[in-house]
């Protein structure tokens, strides 16, 4: 293809080639081109964090970086982290502690989190808070994301969380959404 270039990037483990162009943004090489919507697009401008991911061990805006930037690089998305049944304790962690309401910055949120706890496995709240001062909620105030970002730190064996249990109310109240057909 004329005006592409071909791209080598470790996406949640898994190699993955691709031409792109040249000015295809990571975040939109992610979503469009490799099916990985976990990663959200916010602002386009670096300033909500929504498509915060793990680029070589590190927290970065995929919206300000290209693709070929990426190239031989090493990248994890929300995806790669956890699965259903299977949650990373920072994603059980937010669970627990109402750390997300719409969910649109939730996924920038666990990763710029799971960051921090990288480089800091004891931090502060005013640590947790200036280290997540890049990435917006409109939703919670912060304060549950906060907890639930202590409570991930607090976790044994990070990395290898179970999901809580479901208790019975909230087991009744999945069968009625069922039942009616709604979903959750």
């Amino acid at each position: 293809m004329a005006g592409t270039v071909h791209v080598s990037i470790d996406v949640n483990g898994v190699p993955r080639e691709a031409e792109v162009e040249p000015r295809r943004l990571l975040v939109h090489f992610l979503r469009e081109d490799l099916g990985l919507t976990g990663t959200h697009v916010g602002c386009d401008t670096s300033n909500c964090g929504a498509c915060t991911c793990s680029v070589d061990g590190e927290a970065v805006k995929t919206c300000t970086v290209l693709a070929v930037q990426a190239d031989g690089s090493s990248v994890t998305t929300i995806e790669g982290i956890g699965d259903e049944g299977d949650l990373d304790p920072m994603q059980t962690a937010f669970w627990e502690k109402h750390g997300l309401q719409c969910g649109y910055c939730t996924p920038g949120m666990i990763m710029a989190s799971k960051d921090l706890l990288a480089h800091n496995p004891q931090p502060s709240e005013p640590e947790i808070r200036e280290a997540l001062a890049g990435n917006l909620c409109r939703c919670t105030g912060y304060h549950n994301i906060v907890k639930a970002v202590q409570e991930a730190a607090q976790h044994p064996r990070r990395g290898e969380a179970e999901p809580p249990p479901v208790s019975e109310e909230g087991r009744e109240t999945a069968e009625e959404f069922a039942a009616k057909g709604t979903g959750a």
